[in-house]
């Protein structure tokens, strides 16, 4: 693979890992946000639900852009890319 298209793929996946990361910790904040509006009020099922739901979909967003994103500052460390 050239060196162009291994810092376009690389730059990619960096993007990608911000942006599931965010998601992944927007997930967690209104899962948050939730969990303590069921607590104000009385825990009925789609608040318990809805919950559960942030809480998976934010876990399984945010573990793979976790090791994604150390993964691309290991090979940044190991190998630089040139500056645009």
């Amino acid at each position: 693979m050239s060196g162009d298209g291994l810092a376009a793929r690389r730059r990619r996946i960096g993007r990608l890992t911000v942006a599931g990361q965010r998601l992944g910790y927007l997930l967690y904040l209104v899962a948050a946000a939730l969990f303590f509006t069921g607590l104000a009020t009385s825990f009925r099922n789609p608040v318990v639900t809805a919950t559960i739901v942030c809480l998976l979909v934010g876990s399984l967003v945010l573990a793979p852009s976790i090791v994604f994103a150390y993964a691309v500052r290991a090979a940044d460390r190991e190998e630089p890319l040139p500056e645009d």
